[in-house]
Protein backbone atom coordinates (compact mmCIF):
# COMPACT_ATOMS: atom_id res chain seq x y z
CA UNK A 1 0.00 0.00 0.00
CA UNK A 2 1.39 3.35 -0.92
CA UNK A 3 1.36 6.38 1.28
CA UNK A 4 -1.28 8.19 -0.79
CA UNK A 5 -3.62 5.18 -0.68
CA UNK A 6 -3.38 4.86 3.09
CA UNK A 7 -4.17 8.55 3.50
CA UNK A 8 -7.23 8.36 1.27
CA UNK A 9 -8.76 5.37 2.98
CA UNK A 10 -9.43 7.03 6.40
CA UNK A 11 -10.80 10.02 4.57
CA UNK A 12 -13.22 7.79 2.62
CA UNK A 13 -14.26 5.98 5.80
CA UNK A 14 -14.93 9.32 7.47
CA UNK A 15 -17.07 10.46 4.55
CA UNK A 16 -19.07 7.24 4.54
CA UNK A 17 -19.44 7.14 8.32
CA UNK A 18 -20.58 10.73 8.74
CA UNK A 19 -22.19 11.77 5.51
CA UNK A 20 -23.76 8.42 4.59
CA UNK A 21 -26.39 8.37 7.36
CA UNK A 22 -27.08 12.06 6.87
CA UNK A 23 -27.73 11.48 3.17
CA UNK A 24 -30.09 8.60 4.00
CA UNK A 25 -31.93 10.74 6.53
CA UNK A 26 -32.37 13.60 4.09
CA UNK A 27 -33.47 11.24 1.32
CA UNK A 28 -35.93 9.53 3.64
CA UNK A 29 -37.54 12.79 4.68
CA UNK A 30 -37.67 14.19 1.18
CA UNK A 31 -39.10 11.08 -0.40
CA UNK A 32 -42.08 10.61 1.90
CA UNK A 33 -44.90 10.98 -0.59
CA UNK A 34 -48.41 12.06 0.17
CA UNK A 35 -51.22 9.51 0.03
CA UNK A 36 -51.87 10.04 -3.67
CA UNK A 37 -53.29 6.56 -4.23
CA UNK A 38 -55.70 6.85 -1.31
CA UNK A 39 -56.80 10.28 -2.50
CA UNK A 40 -57.44 8.98 -6.02
CA UNK A 41 -59.45 6.01 -4.73
CA UNK A 42 -61.49 8.23 -2.41
CA UNK A 43 -62.13 10.74 -5.17
CA UNK A 44 -63.31 7.96 -7.51
CA UNK A 45 -65.55 6.48 -4.80
CA UNK A 46 -67.20 9.83 -4.05
CA UNK A 47 -67.69 10.55 -7.76
CA UNK A 48 -69.21 7.09 -8.27
CA UNK A 49 -71.55 7.64 -5.33
CA UNK A 50 -72.56 11.12 -6.50
CA UNK A 51 -75.53 10.04 -8.57
CA UNK A 52 -79.04 11.45 -8.58
CA UNK A 53 -80.31 8.31 -6.88
CA UNK A 54 -77.80 8.52 -4.06
CA UNK A 55 -78.37 12.26 -3.70
CA UNK A 56 -82.09 11.58 -3.27
CA UNK A 57 -81.98 8.37 -1.24
CA UNK A 58 -78.87 8.92 0.92
CA UNK A 59 -78.10 12.65 0.97
CA UNK A 60 -76.71 12.73 4.53
CA UNK A 61 -74.32 9.84 3.91
CA UNK A 62 -73.15 11.35 0.63
CA UNK A 63 -72.58 14.71 2.34
CA UNK A 64 -70.40 13.04 4.99
CA UNK A 65 -68.26 11.41 2.27
CA UNK A 66 -67.96 14.67 0.34
CA UNK A 67 -66.99 16.63 3.46
CA UNK A 68 -64.32 14.11 4.45
CA UNK A 69 -62.85 14.18 0.95
CA UNK A 70 -62.69 17.99 1.13
CA UNK A 71 -60.97 17.74 4.53
CA UNK A 72 -58.51 15.22 3.10
CA UNK A 73 -57.67 17.67 0.32
CA UNK A 74 -57.07 20.41 2.90
CA UNK A 75 -54.81 18.09 4.90
CA UNK A 76 -52.84 17.31 1.73
CA UNK A 77 -52.34 21.03 1.08
CA UNK A 78 -51.15 21.43 4.67
CA UNK A 79 -48.79 18.47 4.10
CA UNK A 80 -50.44 16.56 6.96
CA UNK A 81 -50.18 13.35 5.00
CA UNK A 82 -51.17 10.97 7.81
CA UNK A 83 -54.41 12.89 8.42
CA UNK A 84 -55.04 13.15 4.67
CA UNK A 85 -54.66 9.39 4.32
CA UNK A 86 -57.05 8.71 7.20
CA UNK A 87 -59.65 11.12 5.87
CA UNK A 88 -59.33 9.77 2.32
CA UNK A 89 -59.88 6.22 3.56
CA UNK A 90 -62.88 7.36 5.61
CA UNK A 91 -64.30 9.25 2.63
CA UNK A 92 -64.02 6.11 0.52
CA UNK A 93 -65.88 4.03 3.10
CA UNK A 94 -68.49 6.74 3.62
CA UNK A 95 -69.08 6.91 -0.16
CA UNK A 96 -69.63 3.15 -0.19
CA UNK A 97 -72.01 3.49 2.77
CA UNK A 98 -73.94 6.16 0.85
CA UNK A 99 -74.24 3.89 -2.20
CA UNK A 100 -75.35 0.93 -0.10
CA UNK A 101 -77.83 3.03 1.87
CA UNK A 102 -79.31 4.39 -1.37
CA UNK A 103 -79.53 0.88 -2.80
CA UNK A 104 -81.22 -0.32 0.38
CA UNK A 105 -83.70 2.56 0.22
CA UNK A 106 -84.52 1.76 -3.42
CA UNK A 107 -85.04 -1.90 -2.49
CA UNK A 108 -87.31 -0.89 0.39
CA UNK A 109 -89.37 1.29 -1.95
CA UNK A 110 -89.62 -1.52 -4.52
CA UNK A 111 -90.73 -3.95 -1.82
CA UNK A 112 -93.37 -1.46 -0.63
CA UNK A 113 -94.66 -1.05 -4.20
CA UNK A 114 -94.85 -4.85 -4.57
CA UNK A 115 -96.78 -5.13 -1.32
CA UNK A 116 -99.18 -2.41 -2.47
CA UNK A 117 -99.70 -4.14 -5.84
CA UNK A 118 -100.34 -7.45 -4.08
CA UNK A 119 -102.86 -5.79 -1.77
CA UNK A 120 -104.70 -4.23 -4.75
CA UNK A 121 -104.84 -7.65 -6.47
CA UNK A 122 -106.15 -9.31 -3.29
CA UNK A 123 -108.81 -6.64 -2.96
CA UNK A 124 -109.80 -7.11 -6.62
CA UNK A 125 -109.99 -10.90 -6.21
CA UNK A 126 -112.07 -10.53 -3.05
CA UNK A 127 -114.47 -8.15 -4.80
CA UNK A 128 -114.93 -10.54 -7.73
CA UNK A 129 -115.50 -13.52 -5.43
CA UNK A 130 -118.15 -11.75 -3.36
CA UNK A 131 -120.36 -11.05 -6.43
Amino acid sequence: MTRSTSLRRPHAVFILAVLGPMALLVAGCASKPGPKAEMAVANAAVQRASTTGTSEDAPAQLQVATAKLASARQAMEAKDFERAKQLAEQAQVDAQVAELHAQSERSRKAAQESENAARVLRDEINRNTVR
